[in-house]
């Protein structure tokens, strides 16, 4: 270390130390020579994201801690390689710009644009296999791993995929920095966001009256003071659970000028709830980079499990770096959220709490597909910011899967969408997403839970 300078790597730490942990949904590679050789590979390449990238979103998280910013994380629940085209990526990123734009205007408040993608592409499953008419084969765990055809071939884990996961990541990351760099996100002209199919969206009018009213605002200001910078760009951060191991270890650097490790492969990594038992692999990995870090939390987590974690993954109690996701779902959260948010509030540790309405809201159809209700969405978030509120605590920010496609995964919202028009437009590998009006909705929705209570 240089002189002066802070060692901020914990002790007894290395990018390897979670091999010596128990490490749950990781998945079996036939052949550790090509394993080991794709991994060598991997870690030659250069990082995603920057260190100072990383610093700058956590120094946005511990705002967001002190009510001073809203966190807006939204994307899809896993992506795929084929996905990788520049209509998808500009679509979802339209959506969450359309969705910073209504919450900027309505909560008076910066917002922190984080996506669920360039990096998002493995996925936990419930078992490590799934039969099909008497055969059995490894469960697909996202384009990272192996391939969703129900094949021998297709289900082999392939370390040759992470190669391509950080391929696909670098260009969705270049076209995404290119967009907003060129004007993409000029709020000056909000209404190129728009999305040719939502030409009749019941949202359509309310949300043209607003880029109105921007517009106006904008104009009037320039007309005084003359053009003004900083309108023309936003920041735009990345984040993926941090799942497979393997391929976080070998993006995780030491960098000039800012001592510590970091996870290079995107700006937030976070931990699923299925993989965030206190002496597993994922949080001993977790407790030893500087990222700012999510941890989901469910209904079954109690106090007694919360209150090590937050010590284990933030002892110096530092800004920004812990944020926590309660994903609860509708008929849980009034039971199951109240307790943390006691503990935590009486423990004096900072972290950044968000509402993801979304994964305790899964059900099966009966014509099989696997859906969310937007009531039950739109249920369990107007009960967080009231359980909040009746806490004495902050509900900061939202995580969302959702798409700029104009698919039919998620029943209900402004269309009124059944489950007979599921069959219509479902496009997901693995789990439903809001589409694009349902998520202007929820945006609509937490301006008006958030200025009226």
């Amino acid at each position: 270390m240089k002189a002066g300078v802070p060692d901020m790597r914990p002790a007894e730490w290395a990018p390897s130390s979670w091999r010596s942990c128990p490490a749950l949904q990781q998945p079996h590679y036939e052949d550790a020579d090509e394993l080991a050789a794709a991994l060598a590979k991997l870690a030659a390449q250069p990082p995603l994201v920057t260190s100072w990238e990383v610093l700058a979103l956590k120094q946005g998280l511990a705002e967001a801690q002190e009510g001073k910013r809203f966190l807006l994380q939204g994307g899809d629940c896993a992506e795929s390689f084929a996905d990788c085209t520049s209509p998808i990526i500009s679509n979802r990123l339209k959506v969450l710009l359309q969705m910073s734009l209504v919450l900027v205007h309505g909560l008076q408040k910066p917002v922190l644009r984080v996506g669920r993608f360039a990096g998002q592409y493995a996925k936990p499953r419930s078992a490590d296999t799934e039969t099909r008419d008497g055969v059995t084969l490894p469960s697909f765990r996202g384009d990272v791993v192996n391939g969703a055809a129900f094949t021998a071939q297709a289900r082999r884990a392939d370390p040759q995929r992470l190669i391509r996961a950080h391929a696909h990541s670098a260009l969705t990351m270049n076209f995404v920095r290119a967009l907003i760099g060129g004007g993409f996100a000029d709020l000056r002209h909000p209404e190129y966001w728009d999305l040719a199919w939502v030409e009749h969206s019941p949202l359509a009018a309310e949300y043209r009256q607003m880029v109105k009213a921007i517009g106006d605002s904008l104009r009037f200001m320039e007309t005084l003071a003359g053009p003004i910078a900083g309108f023309s760009k936003v920041d735009f951060y990345t984040s993926h659970e941090a799942l497979l191991l393997d391929y976080e270890q070998a993006q995780t650097r030491l960098v000039p000028r800012n001592p510590g490790w970091f996870n290079l492969s995107t700006h937030f990594p976070w931990i699923g709830m299925r993989t965030a038992a206190l002496d597993g692999a994922h949080v001993e990995y977790f407790r030893g980079i500087r990222n700012p870090i999510g941890v989901k939390v469910g209904p079954g987590v109690t106090p007694e499990l919360l209150l090590p974690l937050i010590e284990r993954l933030n002892p110096d109690d530092e800004p920004g770096r812990l944020t926590l996701i309660h994903r609860m779902g509708n008929a849980k959260i009034a039971a199951a959220l109240p307790p943390l948010l006691d503990a935590v509030k009486r423990s004096g540790r900072r972290v950044l709490w968000v509402a993801d309405p979304m994964h305790g809201n899964t059900e099966n159809t009966s014509n099989g597909y696997k859906t969310r209700r937007f009531d039950n969405i739109r249920g369990e978030l107007e009960q967080a910011f009231d359980i909040h509120a009746a806490a004495g605590t902050q509900l900061g920010g939202v995580h969302l899967e959702l798409t700029g496609e104009d698919v039919t995964e998620c029943t209900g919202g402004a269309r009124g969408l059944s489950e007979a028009d599921l069959e219509r437009a479902y496009k997901s590998m693995v789990d439903p997403r809001l589409n694009y009006e349902q998520s202007l909705e929820l945006a609509m929705l937490i301006v008006r839970k958030s200025v009226r209570g």
